[in-house]
């Protein structure tokens, strides 16, 4: 009886989970409560579904992280988990694409005679008329320099991960979550000292919805490693079965090139000169 129950296949069928059902009503929730916080109403309702969200990703990740060390992550699950992760990460890469296209729609036909609304917001120029723009080369090239290192950290992590090499994991780790920490203290630096907002013109909006996007996800990047830090600790990893690590380390390299984009495009080609560009850093 026992062996007609028996695993013979190298998939894992998983058990029955509420999570897929909480998820999807508290991300109904959430929108529900956005839209009415929007029209002016209090933002209780979107709290409540966000934080409903927050606790389903904690539950299922931690379900996913028992399936992992119960042995349901075989060797072709982990490579269907690979794939999954690059379709993921592809789909982010649209995402930000759709950002670009939008700044270099404008940047690029600032002065468009179709466009005449354009050109009475920008003025006919990029930068637009009267924005006083980040100069790149001070705080925007320091947090460039602090996702290259912590590139470079990850990096080492995995290398150390591989070769069994605990101690090195660890002290790499401790080093990219900090550095992840630092580039959001930074940025949130940066925008206290910005001269213009995200309401009003097409540039704050495009700045501040490719820019804090991409802050979003190194904050979700940063948690994604600490997470890793903690399971280290806990043993989790091995040379050879590190899915969680891998992922988190795609993820992160991730937004570490999506950041050199922003950085050439939005800060340094959208860079109005040192006196449009005198804002604080």
């Amino acid at each position: 009886m026992a062996e007609a129950h028996a695993k013979h296949h190298d998939y894992h069928l998983v058990d029955p989970s509420p999570w897929p059902f909480v998820a999807s009503v508290s991300a109904f929730v959430t929108a529900i409560g956005a839209i009415h916080w929007m029209k002016g109403g209090s933002p209780l309702v979107f709290a409540v579904g966000f934080l409903g969200i927050l606790y389903v990703m904690l539950m299922w990740f931690r379900d996913v992280v028992k399936e992992a060390q119960t042995g349901h992550h075989t060797r072709v699950v982990q490579l269907h988990n690979r794939y999954g992760m690059i379709l993921f990460i592809a789909s982010e890469v649209m995402f930000f694409v759709a950002w670009f296209w939008a700044y270099f729609d404008v940047a690029l036909y600032a002065n468009e005679a179709a466009q005449f609304q354009r050109t009475e917001l920008t003025g006919g120029t990029w930068p637009p008329a009267g924005i006083q723009t980040f100069d790149p080369w001070h705080l925007p090239l320091l947090n460039t320099l602090i996702l290259l290192t912590s590139g470079t950290t990850v990096t080492w992590a995995h290398h150390a991960l591989i070769h069994g090499d605990r101690k090195g994991v660890k002290q790499a780790l401790w080093i990219t979550v900090a550095l992840g920490i630092l580039f959001s203290l930074c940025q949130a630096y940066e925008y206290s000292h910005a001269t213009f907002d995200f309401g009003g013109h097409i540039y704050g909006a495009t700045f501040f919805m490719a820019t804090g996007f991409h802050g979003f996800h190194v904050i979700v990047g940063t948690i994604f490693l600490a997470v890793c830090l903690y399971r280290v600790y806990l043993g989790h990893f091995t040379p050879k079965q590190h899915f969680g690590f891998e992922a988190a380390a795609w993820y992160w390299h991730f937004v570490d090139v999506v950041w050199l984009f922003l950085f050439a495009c939005i800060y340094v080609y959208g860079y109005g000169g040192p006196v449009a560009g005198a804002a604080a850093h």
